[in-house]
C-alpha cells in the first residue's frame, strides 16, 4: 500500500514545483496550488471508489503524469522505478549481460549479432542461432524485450542457454559467464581509402571522447591524412561527452556550449578543457535527420569554426537540455531545463517541436521565422531547428521490393544458408554477389511470400475510393484502371529492375555473418552515397577549402 500512496504524492508535488513558476504573485500562486491539489487528490479517490471496473492506481498515475508532461516537451519524461536500470544502460551505455543483439525472425527468437570479445561471442553463440532456453525457462513464446531481461543480470553469474543452431536438429547447452558489458560509442573505426579514415559515433555515453580520441589517433598510424566523422542516426546522450568529442577537434579554451534556463544559478558557459588531438586534419562530419542532441552540438561547433564541412541532411533539431531530478520510492523526474547554444550564438531547437515530419526530424521553417548567424569565417548559417549541412546528400530510400526482402527476414535467411554453405568468403570491402550467385537467389525467392505494395499503388487504391465516394468513377474509371495497369508492379521484374540495390544488401547481410559488425560497415562504403561524397569533398581540397570559405549569401 505505500508504494501505492507514493505515487499520487510523486505527481501532487510536480504539479506543485510547475505551480510555482506559472504566477507572479504569490498569493494566488499558492491559492492555485493548494486549489489544483486537492482537485488532482479528490477525483484520484472518487474514481478509486466508485469507477465501475478495478483500477489499478500505479497504472492510473503513470497515465495522469505521461499526459501532463506531454503537454510540455517530449523530452521531458516520467521513470518510474521498474525503468530505472534500462534508463542507466541509456546513460552509461553499461550493463551486466551477455553481450548480443536478440531479434524475432519468422517466430524464432535468435541471435542477431553477438559483440566481439563478449561473453556470448567467448561462449561460441553465433548470429541465426535460436534462444529456446534461458536458465530452465522456455523462451520460445517471450517476446525479445523479455528474454532480454532474463539474459541481464549481475557480472561473473552464469547461466546456462539452450539454443538450436540453423541446419540442426540438436539442441545446444551454452555455458555462459555474465559479464559488465559497456557498449561501444564507437563501434567502428578504419580506412575508407589509403588516405581517408572514418570514425563511427553512435551515441554520446560515458567516456565517448576518448573512444573517438583513440580511434583519430589509431587512424593516423594507419595513414589517415583527412576524416569522416559519422554522426547520422546518432541520438545524443550527456552534454559533457559533447564537449569531450568537439575537444577533440578545436583548440583548448573554446566555447562549445552554453546553456540559457529558468534557473539562472544553472546557466553555464562549457569550454574545451583539453589540448586538441588534431586541429588542421579535414575533417567531413555525416549528419542525418536522426542526428540529435548532443550529435547536433558536435556538428555545430565543427560548422560554426569552421573547422570540418558537413555533408548529409539537416539535423533532428533538439536544442534542449535535461536533468533527472530524484523521486519518491526510486523513480525519477528526467526535465528540460535549459536550451543549448552553440559557439556561433545559435540555438538549434525546432521553433515548435509538435510539428515534425514522419521520422520526428524539423519541418520546413519559413526563413522569416528564422534568425542568421555567421561562422567564424563569415558564412551565414541559422537557427530555428537543426543544423542544415553545407552539402546537402539525401539518401536514397530503398526501393519497394528491398524493403520487403529486408522486412521479411529473407535477405537474413538467405545470408544466414550462404554462410553455412561456404566456409569463408573474400574481405569485406572486397566481397561482391557474382550474376551468377544473384540469379540463385532469385530462383530461391520463387516459393517465398514477399508480397509488397508501393506507394503509388496505394495512391491510386485511395484515389478509386474517393472517386466513388464523390460519384465521378464512372467517369474517369478507364484513366483510373490504364494508370493502374502502368504501375502495377511484378516481383521478377522489380528483381531485375532493383538488382544493383538488392545485390547490396545481400552483401552486407553475407559479410555481417562472417566479419559481423566490423564488416557490415566496411560493406557499405561503396554503396552509401552520403559517404562516397564525403571522400570526393576530402579528396579534392580546392572544393573542401571553397567550402568552408564560402562567401555569405
Amino acid at each position: 500500500m505505500m508504494k501505492k500512496v507514493g505515487i499520487p504524492i510523486t505527481i501532487l508535488a510536480f504539479v506543485a514545483i510547475l505551480a510555482l513558476f506559472s504566477f507572479n504573485n504569490p498569493n494566488e500562486r499558492y491559492f492555485e496550488i493548494t486549489r489544483n491539489l486537492d482537485i488532482f487528490s479528490t477525483l484520484f479517490k472518487e474514481v478509486n471508489a466508485y469507477y465501475v471496473d478495478e483500477v489499478d492506481p500505479n497504472k492510473l498515475i503513470k497515465t495522469g503524469i505521461d499526459a501532463m508532461l506531454a503537454s510540455l516537451d517530449p523530452y521531458t519524461n516520467y521513470i518510474p522505478e521498474d525503468d530505472i536500470e534500462d534508463y542507466r544502460t541509456m546513460t552509461t551505455g553499461e550493463y551486466g549481460g551477455i553481450g548480443a543483439i536478440i531479434g524475432n525472425r519468422n517466430g524464432k527468437n535468435i541471435i542477431m549479432m553477438p559483440y566481439e570479445g563478449f561473453p556470448a561471442y567467448k561462449a561460441g553463440l553465433k548470429i541465426g542461432d535460436e534462444i529456446l532456453k534461458v536458465d530452465g525457462v522456455d523462451v520460445t513464446k517471450m517476446n525479445t524485450s523479455e528474454i532480454s531481461q532474463l539474459l541481464k543480470g549481475q557480472a561473473n553469474t552464469k547461466l546456462k542457454v539452450v539454443i538450436k543452431r540453423y541446419g540442426s536438429d540438436h539442441e545446444m547447452d551454452i555455458d555462459i559467464l555474465r559479464e559488465k558489458i559497456t557498449i561501444d560509442n564507437v563501434p567502428y573505426s578504419g580506412m575508407i581509402t589509403p588516405s581517408v579514415g572514418y570514425i563511427k559515433l553512435s551515441d554520446f555515453t560515458t567516456g565517448a571522447g576518448k573512444e573517438v580520441k583513440k580511434a583519430l589517433d589509431q587512424l593516423k598510424k594507419d595513414g589517415a591524412q583527412k576524416i569522416v566523422l559519422d554522426l547520422r542516426g546518432n541520438p545524443g546522450g550527456l552534454l559533457n561527452e559533447a564537449v569531450n568529442v568537439a575537444n577533440v577537434f578545436v583548440n583548448q579554451g573554446s566555447e562549445i556550449v552554453s546553456t540559457k534556463g529558468k534557473v539562472t544559478d544553472w546557466n553555464k558557459t562549457y569550454n574545451a578543457l583539453n589540448a586538441a588531438s588534431d586541429t588542421d586534419i579535414p575533417i567531413v562530419v555525416l549528419t542525418s535527420s536522426r542526428s540529435a542532441s548532443a550529435a547536433e552540438i558536435v556538428s555545430g561547433v565543427i560548422q560554426d569554426y569552421d573547422r570540418g564541412v558537413l555533408v548529409g541532411e539537416k539535423t533532428f533539431g533538439k536544442g534542449l537540455v535535461q536533468a533527472t531530478r530524484p523521486l519518491t520510492y526510486n523513480s525519477q523526474l528526467k526535465i528540460t531545463t535549459a536550451k543549448y547554444y552553440i559557439p556561433s550564438g545559435r540555438c538549434i531547437q525546432a521553433i515548435n517541436y509538435s510539428q515534425r515530419n514522419e521520422d520526428g526530424s524539423v519541418g520546413t521553417i519559413a526563413d522569416s521565422l528564422k534568425t542568421s548567424f555567421k561562422t567564424r569565417n563569415g558564412r551565414l548559417v541559422y537557427d530555428g531547428g537543426g543544423v542544415d549541412p553545407d552539402v546537402e546528400v539525401e539518401q536514397p530510400l530503398p526501393a519497394p521490393i528491398t524493403i520487403s526482402l529486408i522486412s521479411k527476414g529473407l535477405i537474413f535467411e538467405y545470408a544466414l544458408d550462404y554462410h553455412y554453405k561456404h566456409p569463408e568468403i573474400a574481405k569485406a570491402k572486397e566481397f561482391k554477389i557474382s550474376d551468377e550467385e544473384y540469379g540463385k537467389f532469385v530462383l530461391w525467392l520463387k516459393d517465398k511470400e514477399y508480397d509488397y505494395t508501393t506507394k503509388v499503388e496505394k495512391t491510386i487504391e485511395t484515389l478509386t475510393n474517393y472517386s466513388k465516394k464523390e460519384k465521378y468513377y464512372d467517369n474517369i474509371k478507364d484513366e483510373i484502371e490504364d494508370l493502374r495497369s502502368k504501375v502495377q508492379h511484378n516481383k521478377e521484374q522489380d528483381l531485375q529492375e532493383f538488382s544493383s540495390e538488392v545485390k547490396s544488401a545481400l552483401e552486407e547481410a553475407i559479410v555481417e555473418q562472417y566479419y559481423l559488425m566490423k564488416g557490415n560497415f566496411e560493406s557499405s562504403f561503396d554503396d552509401d552515397v552520403q559517404i562516397r561524397a564525403a571522400v570526393e569533398i576530402l579528396e579534392d581540397m580546392g572544393e573542401y577549402n571553397s567550402l568552408l570559405a564560402k562567401a555569405a549569401k
